[in-house]
């Protein structure tokens, strides 16, 4: 294993496939999924607005959300030559300070297309950005804490991402009822990077993170997740169905009661079955997004 925290004299350029996996493609696809929603809930024609959907795309995915995977790996590099060596950065693949020059690099990069998309797009990429160095940067490393971390997550997965898709395809200030969905569903995904914290409850302990399973029990912190990822959905219906949206409250209240009874399940045995429920409680979560979004799309004539 090649020391990369060392001082390099003149480290050769990295390969493109180690900067991709450094960017970890894998983890784009919420953020996508959420700026997705936005725009689908703007109302606006996608066929009309594809240049900025594609800028957005590439916005959400590749640039801030890879750059935040960047970003956090250079300040994990000394606990990943402990316990992941093989990462791009502590195997020495992307030696000296270009993993800083990369996360430095993909910021500038960020701001810079947000730029064209409109202010709105800008600001949010702004907040975006400075989150993703507080989650993994000193002094803040929000990212110890189980309740902050948690929460920025949540804010810039779905509810800045969702705001992006919106602000994008209207050139203005989304309405209010988007934004008080976006910030439900943000507010939800909490119980969801929670429940992402038990595979590392452990290793939590011993390193000292702060994470609500590490401070509380699994079992505390698997019925705190549930009811963080319920209660909000549960406004979003009654919030769709008095707006008039009475189908997508309908469709989000059908996925919600199923998310309650896999939740049954997963309180059972949260270190067994958070993988599980992962894979089928979390889709139902991200499938009231789109019924939501869609809701609010048809509004305004989508």
């Amino acid at each position: 294993m090649v020391d990369s925290t060392a001082p390099v004299i003149s480290a050769p350029p990295p390969a493109a496939r180690d900067v991709l996996e450094l960017l970890k493609p894998i983890t784009w696809f919420p953020p996508m999924w959420a700026f997705m929603c936005g725009c689908i809930s703007s109302g606006e024609s996608l066929a009309e607005r594809w240049p900025f959907v594609i800028l957005g795309i590439l916005l959400t995915g590749p640039l801030v959300c890879g750059n935040s995977q960047a970003i956090n790996d250079w300040f994990d590099r000394h606990v990943d030559a402990i316990n992941q060596p093989d990462r791009p950065i502590p195997s020495g693949r992307i030696a000296g300070q270009w993993g800083l020059w990369i996360a430095l690099g993909g910021t500038v990069l960020s701001l810079l297309v947000a730029l064209v998309a409109g202010v709105w797009v800008f600001a949010a990429t702004c907040l975006g950005v400075a989150c993703a160095w507080a989650y993994s940067a000193p002094p803040f490393r929000l990212k110890m804490s189980g309740i902050w971390g948690p929460g920025v997550v949540g804010l810039t997965y779905e509810g800045l991402t969702w705001f992006t898709g919106a602000a994008v395809m209207s050139g203005a200030l989304p309405r209010a009822e988007i934004l008080i969905i976006l910030v439900l569903y943000s507010l939800g995904a909490h119980g969801i990077m929670t429940l992402n914290d038990f595979k590392a409850v452990e290793g939590d302990r011993a390193m000292g993170v702060r994470s609500l399973p590490a401070m509380i029990g699994v079992d505390r912190a698997a019925r705190i997740a549930c009811t963080t990822m319920a209660l909000p959905q549960l406004l979003v219906v009654l919030l769709l169905v008095q707006w008039g949206y009475v189908y997508a409250g309908l469709t989000v209240a059908a996925l919600l009661a199923v998310q309650l009874g896999l939740m049954v399940r997963l309180l059972s045995d949260p270190l067994r079955h958070t993988p599980w429920y992962n894979a089928t409680g979390t889709s139902c979560y991200v499938f009231g997004m789109l019924a939501a979004a869609i809701g609010l799309g048809r509004a305004v004539g989508l």
